[in-house]
């Protein structure tokens, strides 16, 4: 039902006739969605999982430097990974970072002993899109003596055997280890 129609409901049945009240409840429906697509918008813009056009602002509240030629994914990405990373630093909170930054599964194990922490990329083969701001977020919130290594994974060579024709030819170089740049 457009907002025409809505608008129409609400006047008494005896306009419903009339030829001028429906050329203003079209001019007037027409006016209505715009409202309703800019409040909608709007109210995306409140949340950095589904900002657009604000994503700037939160870059510039949370000191982050602003490049609008990076993708809204990975910007957001950023942003989400930064409102993250605040408070006593963990193995979940880094977890929480990273996996701001990838939408596969990823492990993070800490081995005191050693002063690291490593990054297991479970699902993502190759080398994730914006890994580099994974390591700068993480390189922003880890303790000063821990080392951080990042594990990607890639096709291993049971797994492309395994492969038809038709998958091999779709699989890009980036996805075997030692391919891509």
């Amino acid at each position: 039902m457009s907002k025409a129609e809505v608008w129409m409901g609400y006047l008494p049945s005896f306009y419903h006739g009339i030829r001028e009240m429906k050329a203003i409840a079209n001019a007037e429906g027409a006016e209505l969605e715009k409202l309703d697509e800019r409040l909608v918008d709007l109210i995306d813009q409140y949340y950095p999982e589904t900002a657009t056009w604000a994503l700037s602002r939160y870059e510039q509240d949370l000191s982050i430097p602003v490049n609008p030629s990076k993708p809204l994914e990975q910007r957001r990405s950023v942003v989400i990974s930064k409102m993250r990373g605040s408070g006593k630093v963990s193995a979940s909170m880094l977890k929480n970072v990273a996996q701001a930054y990838e939408r596969g599964s990823i492990e993070v194990s800490v081995q005191p002993a050693e002063y690291k922490v490593t990054i297991h990329f479970r699902d993502t083969l190759g080398i994730p899109p914006n890994l580099s701001d994974l390591q700068s977020a993480i390189e922003a919130i880890k303790p000063a003596h821990m080392a951080v290594d990042y594990a990607l994974r890639y096709l291993t060579i049971a797994e492309v055997e395994g492969m038809t024709v038709e998958q091999l030819s779709a699989t890009t170089q980036d996805r075997l280890l030692g391919g891509g740049a």
